[in-house]
């Protein structure tokens, strides 16, 4: 297995199917009680704004055989994980206190018609009163699964 020891650094490998063990991690966590459509449209705009705060998570455009270009993707998996609003809440409080890359998505949004609208949902609300329904971080690994703990992956 090969080992990442620096956000941004290709796999020291000729080998493109080898796995890699990544120093950083993506994670989303939902709240459990949502619907398969919200769960998605949540997942899809919360991962949305990590690239423009991280850009060393986006790995480089594709390319099919035919030439057809295609937009890069996250470097790396992303992990989903789901639990209860008191563990949605527990864990937006440790990503902010360790300073991690996030992105939230309060309940108020599913009401909000624009980007504007969202924003200022959001910006009305203290932090520790935020209807958290959804919550993307990236940093470390290791505060990375710290920040999640007691979340279960998204079955």
């Amino acid at each position: 297995m090969t080992t990442l020891t620096a956000p941004g650094t290709a796999p020291s490998t000729d080998d493109p199917t080898a796995a890699v063990r990544f120093d950083t991690k993506i994670a989303v966590v939902l709240r459990d009680d949502l619907a398969t459509w919200q769960r998605l449209n949540v997942t899809a705009f919360l991962v949305s704004g990590l690239g423009t705060r991280a850009p060393e998570v986006v790995g480089e455009p594709y390319a099919d055989a035919d030439g057809t270009a295609y937009l890069p993707m996250f470097r790396q998996p992303v992990l989903v994980f789901e639990g209860s609003a008191g563990l949605l809440a527990s864990a937006h409080a440790r990503a902010v206190s360790r300073s991690l890359v996030r992105a939230v998505f309060t309940a108020a949004l599913f009401a909000t018609g624009h980007d504007a609208a969202n924003r200022a949902a959001v910006r009305a609300v203290p932090a520790d009163r935020l209807d958290l329904v959804g919550l993307a971080v990236y940093g470390p690994r290791n505060a990375v699964d710290k920040t999640v703990k007691g979340a279960r992956m998204h079955a």
